[in-house]
Parts: C-alpha cells; structure tokens; sequence
C-alpha cells in the first residue's frame, strides 16, 4: 500500500550554502500525490500560487556538483532536498507536500536524522490505493570523468559506494547494504555531510557554504577531523555518500528495486543515471507490490523507537 506522513511535522535551521533561516513543513497527502515541493513564500506572492509547487522528480532536477536543486517551468526552484528525500525514502513514505519558504531545505544537523526523528514522531499512514515500484530490468551505468554509477536488476534495493580521497582523515571507503527494513534508519541516516577545509574557504569565496559549521558537516584537514566530537562513525564519509545516492535515487518518483553502485559519483552523476534508465524503456517497468516484495522495502516495520539517537 502507499503511504503518507500521518500528521504535519515542521522543521527550522538555516540552508547550508545561503545561510539565511528557513522553515519546512511537512504535510500528509493522498494516494498518487508523490513528493513536491512549495515555496511557501512564492505562493505568498502570486495570485494562484501554481507556480510554487515543483514535483520531486529526475526530470525537474538542474544538475548541481553539491547538491539536489529541483527547478520547475516557472523557474521557481529549492536546493538541498537529498537529506530530507533521504528520510522520506528511508522512513517508507510515498506522498508528502513539503512547505519551504525559502530556496534551500535547511542543514539541520547535517545528515537525515532530524527529518527520519520527525517522521517516525509523527508516524506513517497507509493509504487505500495499491503501491507499484520501478523494477530495473537490466543494467545501465554512466561515467562522468572519474565517477561512475549503475544499476542493475535486483529483487530489493542494494547501494554500493566507494570513495578515494587524500585526505587521511577520509582515505579510501567502501560500503555496501541491503536497504530493506529500516537499514537506512540503523545505519546511515545519522551521517553528516563532509568536506575539506580548503573546500569550505572555496565555497565561502564564491558565496557558498555560508551557513556552513562545524555543528553540521564534517570538516576535515588532512589527518585531523576539526568538528566537534569527532565521527559517529569511522566510515561516516561514504555512509553520507549513500545517504546521499538513496535521497536522489528517490526522485525517480517510486522505490526502486536494483542494485545500485557509484564510485566517486555525486548528485549530478546519480542524476544521469537516472535519465539514462528512463530514456531506455527496456531498461526499466512498473510492478505493482505485492506482500512479499512490500516486506522488503526502505522502511518497513520501522517504529517511533527506532529513531536515531544522536540528536
């Protein structure tokens, strides 16, 4: 079945590249609704407002090296949806209107933990109408300089990861899981956003990363993590990478059962993973969901107290 958040949860921080406070709120939707989108403060400013809703979708998506910005024909857009998608995909939850009213989804922590908290506080209903998954049917992959990404057929979801940075504080990672029954919960929903200290003085340079801290990204110099407390995790890096993948895996606008592998791929290069799968139709097909498969989707017999406990 598909499902909704169960009642309205709300969300303040500030975005991580403008730095200015913004606040999101969630609210339950119907069957077939999907993910999408308002700018609360463009509908605030417009006669109908239709200008301000923009559809989570692959196809909506402006590529972005840093993050998932979502752009609709108006040219009414919001950027850093991965972490929040992230937690919709992870926590199970197929429909949701997300109030923004501003152009970034805010930071919080850094990771997914704040929204997948929120959203297991609030619960999730099922709704009366059947849920059909995208199935891969056979591989697709892209390469983009160094970065690749594929996908191939897969009775569930499976994500792959590997990264290679001088940094010693990151060095080489890699990691792979099964993400059914609540794995993104357990295992990588509270792995904060990285980066190097160089980077942070680039991106401050260009007007970027103003709301950036040490309280919600890991920040590291060489051998040396400078955020306080250190990791949460000694592979914090590449479980933030596949945060990442699944959150923008998750604009395909449906679960997807395949297995996914990226090394060294990013928002942009997930994103072309996806066109390429859409653009070949026998690379891909509907399925409705029955029991069996239900069983071993993201999110999954998750409860309230299977919330992350770092926050």
């Amino acid at each position: 079945m598909q499902t909704t958040i169960d009642t309205t949860v709300a969300f303040e921080g500030k975005g991580l590249h403008l730095g200015e406070p913004v606040s999101v709120v969630v609210h339950p939707a119907a069957a077939d609704h999907g993910i999408v989108f308002r700018r609360a403060d463009v509908a605030a400013n417009t006669p109908a407002g239709a200008n301000a809703d923009i559809p989570a979708l692959w196809s909506n998506v402006i590529v972005s090296p840093l993050n998932t910005r979502i752009e609709n024909a108006f040219g009414t857009s919001v950027s850093t949806i991965e972490h929040i998608m992230a937690a919709l995909a992870g926590c199970g939850i197929h429909n949701a209107l997300i109030e923004v009213t501003g152009p970034e989804v805010p930071i919080l922590d850094g990771s997914a933990a704040p929204f997948v908290a929120g959203f297991l506080r609030a619960g999730v209903r099922r709704l009366n109408r059947p849920l059909r998954v995208i199935e891969v049917r056979k591989p697709v992959s892209v390469t983009v300089g160094d970065a690749t990404a594929r996908l191939d057929p897969s009775d569930t979801l499976h994500i792959r990861f590997e990264i290679d940075f001088t940094d010693r504080a990151i060095g080489h990672q890699e990691k792979t899981l099964n993400m059914s029954n609540g794995a993104f919960v357990r295992e990588l929903c509270d792995s904060r956003t990285f980066c190097r200290s160089r980077d942070v003085d680039a991106m401050r340079a260009n007007g970027l990363a103003l709301g950036g801290t040490l309280e919600n990204a890991v920040v590291v110099e060489g051998g040396k993590v400078l955020s306080p407390g250190g990791l949460r995790h000694a592979d914090e890096a590449v479980r933030h990478k596949m945060l990442d993948a699944l959150g923008d895996l998750y604009t395909a606008g449906a679960p997807i059962l395949g297995r996914y592998t990226g090394s060294k791929a990013g928002h942009a290069v997930t994103n072309a993973l996806l066109r390429a799968l859409f653009d070949d139709p026998d690379a891909w097909g509907w399925a409705e969901v029955d029991a069996q498969t239900e069983a071993r989707l993201p999110g999954v017999g998750l409860r309230s107290s299977d919330a992350p406990q770092v926050l």
